[in-house]
């Protein structure tokens, strides 16, 4: 199953749907998105739905909690993310998520047109590895199961990078 983010806005208000299975390799082009978001004059709110999110990835919801943090520092107000799945809803709340978004399940109908931003497969071993540290690290700071949960990848892939590092100057 293959997934997709797609992104849409009117009048400062952003509509950022996940589709199928997001993972990983759609998270370099979601975090630029997101930055050029919040750094539009004309910005004003985001709406994420996850309603038809089939499978979304820890890198992928890293991701998401660092375009919650950008908004409430920004704005003073957390987003508003639409869920409709149990499963997901589970994760979401277990991982902290109800402190950093508005979650509800479903929302009036709004027309937006959406544009699906690029997959981006080719991602460098380095640059994939920094992103998934990166998103991790976030996760981490958000309560203590989630610090328990990624501190060993964390360290793993921090220390792979070290050893890379070192190697390369060898």
């Amino acid at each position: 199953m293959t997934g997709s983010i797609n992104v849409g806005d009117s009048d400062g208000t952003h509509i950022i749907r996940f589709e199928g299975d997001v993972r990983v390799g759609l998270c370099n082009a979601f975090d630029n998105y997101c930055q050029s978001m919040l750094g539009d004059v004309n910005f004003c709110a985001v709406i994420v739905d996850l309603t038809a999110t089939k499978v979304i990835d820890s890198t992928a919801l890293g991701s998401l909690a660092k375009l919650s943090l950008g908004v409430k520092a920004l704005k003073g107000h957390v987003p508003t993310l639409i869920c409709n799945s149990p499963n997901i809803q589970r994760i979401l709340q277990n991982m902290g998520f109800d402190d950093v978004f508005a979650i509800v399940s479903d929302v009036e109908n709004c027309a937006f047109e959406l544009q699906t931003l690029p997959a981006l497969s080719d991602l460098a071993v380095d640059g994939t590895r920094d992103k998934v540290i990166e998103a991790h690290r976030l996760l981490m700071s958000m309560n203590d199961a989630n610090k328990t949960a990624f501190k060993q990848l964390v360290d793993a892939l921090e220390l792979e990078a070290m050893e890379q590092t070192r190697s390369s100057w060898d």
